[in-house]
């Protein structure tokens, strides 16, 4: 079993970030970034669990879920990676994520 700690603790400390921002921050980008994110993790951990099925796009709930989908999307990913290697490559988008919402 691959250790995803840092990994969780990563998006947790984005999403705290993402609650605590502004609405005007969320709005100029910050919670399209999150969002962008949460898409792409959930894709990442569907084509694991499910190969070849059809993928399901994450829904916009609103900036003020954006927290949220990262984190259910993130912590989903985590339960179904399979080595160091992709845990090295989902925080590197978490942290690409972060730097681009500013937050």
């Amino acid at each position: 079993m691959v250790d995803t700690t840092r990994l969780t603790q990563a998006v947790d400390h984005f999403a705290d970030r993402l609650r605590a921002a502004p609405q005007s921050r969320l709005q100029r980008g910050a919670a399209a970034e999150a969002l962008a994110l949460a898409r792409q993790m959930s894709l990442w951990a569907q084509s694991v669990e499910e190969p070849g099925a059809a993928a399901r796009e994450m829904p916009d709930a609103g900036m003020f879920a954006a927290a949220d989908q990262i984190t259910v999307a993130v912590h989903d990913l985590a339960v179904v990676l399979q080595n160091d290697a992709e845990v090295e490559r989902a925080l590197e988008l978490v942290a690409e994520a972060q730097k681009k919402a500013a937050v």
